[in-house]
């Protein structure tokens, strides 16, 4: 069997254990584990099944097929779908039992009038903007809201299930955008239980306010990167403070050793020249692969038991490492990223060297790397 060029090793087990960790965590609130774009490029479905064997009570995604996705693939726990066009997949959602959050009376009419179509009830949480700037409504809108869901929900269109919101700085905990969203929030709470709906959840904590602030948590969290082992940044600190495990690694191999002498350029444009003769390794990855090209020269790679710098330009199919002095072989593994108690370098590392962030790390790794995935919990 040929081995990958490259490939992303994926350890459910550890995904399942991070779950367990941050549901001991929160204590009693229940967990909403979001496995959008991909499980964060994990694996849509794997990553749902091993969040729920460890132990979350719902999934969350962003598109309306990824929530369907889950829905195929046999996933009976609840599932909160949030982010849609106006002509998207309303009735296959709610003939699958699958919830979906309102951000306008646009958004409800469209919602309501295909489950009304179907002689069905969609499931419904109330996304409120209370200070990101992004999706959800305004608090000044949110009356006409609830006056329009209670007409359909009389009508028996709609069933009002929770309310929802985000943070703008939760990874900032000292920030003081944090005392107006909770604030906000608890007014849209107020003025949704005083139109007469009853919420069974309510949810404002994402990975950074999961870890850092647990006044925040009602009950129900709704973690993201922290359930793939990654901490969010900011002033959160390191995923090993929180004892959980990056889920991926990302492995290949070298294609091609050569002895080079002192002064040679390497890659495109030259970037890079060897100071003195030396080893080069040429590594079949590049940025179809996901490998940002922003890394160039500062891309960290375990390799012959050390971690070396990418020397040159990251090319679309390949990049080269220097590998003097070190014993090396042809198809020896090398490692872009992955658990730094085993030596490798960290997604954090490499968002660092990429002036990027860890989400951008993980979600970019392309189609064409194989997924392998290890320690599937059922």
């Amino acid at each position: 069997m040929t081995t990958p060029h490259v490939r992303a090793v994926i350890d459910l087990g550890a995904l399942a254990r991070n779950v367990s960790v941050l549901k001991s965590r929160v204590g009693s609130p229940a967990l909403m584990a979001v496995v959008k774009a991909g499980g964060y490029g994990h694996g849509l479905v794997e990553s749902g099944r091993a969040a729920i064997a460890g132990g979350a009570q719902w999934l969350a995604t962003a598109l309306l097929q990824e929530a369907l996705s889950l829905r195929a693939s046999g996933i009976q726990a609840p599932i909160l779908a949030w982010l849609y066009t106006a002509d998207d997949q309303f009735a296959e959602c709610i003939d699958k039992n699958i919830d979906l959050a309102v951000n306008s009376v646009a958004s409800l009419s469209s919602i309501a009038d295909a489950a009304e179509s179907m002689n069905r009830t969609a499931r419904i949480h109330i996304k409120v903007d209370t200070g990101l700037g992004r999706n959800g409504i305004m608090l000044a809108d949110l009356p006409e809201l609830l006056r329009e869901l209670n007409i359909r929900a009389v009508a028996g269109h709609v069933t009002v299930i929770g309310i929802m919101s985000h943070f703008a700085y939760a990874d900032q905990p000292s920030n003081n955008t944090i005392a107006m969203q909770i604030d906000n929030f608890m007014k849209a709470v107020d003025l949704t239980e005083a139109a007469g709906f009853e919420l069974e959840v309510k949810h404002l904590s994402n990975s950074a306010a999961t870890l850092g602030l647990p006044h925040t948590y009602f009950n129900l969290v709704r973690p993201g990167v922290a359930i793939y082992g990654i901490s969010p940044g900011g002033e959160v600190g390191d995923a090993h403070d929180y004892e959980l495990t990056p889920v991926m690694s990302l492995r290949s191999s070298i294609a091609l050793l050569k002895d080079v002498p002192a002064g040679t350029g390497l890659s495109y444009a030259h970037q890079y020249y060897t100071d003195v003769d030396t080893q080069v390794a040429l590594i079949p990855a590049g940025y179809a692969d996901g490998v940002p090209r922003a890394a160039t020269n500062k891309g960290p790679v375990l390799v012959g038991g050390e971690i070396r710098t990418i020397a040159g330009r990251v090319c679309m199919d390949q990049f080269v490492l220097d590998v003097g002095g070190l014993d090396v072989a042809l198809g020896d593994e090398v490692v872009l990223f992955g658990d730094p108690a085993r030596g490798e370098p960290s997604v954090e590392l490499w968002a660092e060297a990429a002036d990027t962030i860890s989400y951008e790390i993980i979600t970019r790794i392309g189609p064409r790397v194989a997924r392998e995935f290890i320690n599937a919990p059922w």
